[in-house]
């Protein structure tokens, strides 16, 4: 008997970004696309007496120059999914046209705001029209279907091949740096083991709404030589006097000192929630 296929939702058409990171690390899965990230959650959590049609999720959550993905810290805390694992991307652009196409044949150049956004140099350079698209990957998939030789799309490497495009450009983003962040969701808690390698822990809290909250709940972080290497804040329900932290640590609850520090935070805050313990990316430690 075979083993039934695995499957792991992400949001875009497929080639994009999030598609590529799905088919690096998880090449023997079924990539499933979704048309928004609540369809994404959807997918693996099942609702409605909906069955669930994926295993995973991948979501990004943060980019090095756009900074945090919009609308995921309002669906993380409020889903029941876990967050398993993280992997970073290098964020690649080429410029790809028709078959046969040639670059100076080029007026128009089609691609999310985003993109467009960090490909400012190539845009300049050519004097392309900038045309704003819902997605990346759909950017490829709309010069294909127009016929157009005057367009092109800034895209991922694997929209090309996807789409059948010919690329005109490698590598045309401005920033080389240009890095995205992505957490793996799962509906099952599975904590990574303490003493193998570096863990990441997520959590949700809130404070009241009273001086020095913030700094009262953070204190036994500092004190139990706990590194923080994230802390976001949001309204809660839209009131000014309700706000949501989303923070990340270096360690694992069972740690010692971190485990100090999450007993003094839920000391000072109203509720205290783990997204997940996971492995750290690699990335991280790179120069």
């Amino acid at each position: 008997m075979t083993s039934p296929v695995k499957r792991i939702a992400y949001q875009g058409e497929p080639g994009a970004n999030s598609h590529q990171v799905c088919v690096q690390h998880y090449p023997d899965w079924e990539a499933v696309p979704c048309a928004s990230f609540e369809d994404v959650f959807a997918a693996v959590e099942g609702g409605d007496g909906i069955a669930p049609s994926a295993d995973l999720a991948m979501i990004p959550i943060d980019n090095s120059i756009a900074g945090r993905v919009a609308d995921i810290h309002h669906f993380l805390p409020a889903s029941n999914l876990h967050i398993v694992a993280e992997h970073f991307l290098r964020i690649r652009f080429h410029l790809m046209g028709l078959p046969g196409t040639r670059i100076d044949e080029v007026r128009s150049v089609h691609s999310h705001v985003h993109a467009l956004g960090q490909c400012r140099k190539l845009i300049r350079t050519h004097g392309f029209q900038p045309v704003i698209s819902g997605d990346t990957a759909g950017a490829a998939r709309e010069v294909v279907e127009a016929g157009d030789p005057t367009m092109a799309a800034i895209s991922p490497p694997l929209a090309a091949q996807i789409y059948g495009l010919e690329v005109l450009a490698e590598d045309v983003e401005d920033e080389e740096h240009n890095t995205t962040r992505f957490v793996v969701l799962s509906r099952d808690l599975v904590e990574a083991p303490t003493g193998n390698g570096p863990v990441v822990t997520s959590f949700i809290f809130n404070v009241r709404n009273l001086p020095a909250a913030l700094y009262k709940a953070l204190g036994g972080f500092a004190t139990n030589g706990v590194n923080m290497t994230k802390l976001e804040s949001y309204m809660v329900g839209g009131e000014f006097t309700a706000t949501q932290f989303l923070a990340e640590v270096d360690g694992h609850p069972d740690d010692p000192g971190l485990k100090r520090a999450l007993e003094e935070l839920a000391f000072f805050t109203t509720d205290v929630k783990i997204l997940g313990v996971y492995p750290a990316d690699p990335f991280r430690t790179q120069p």
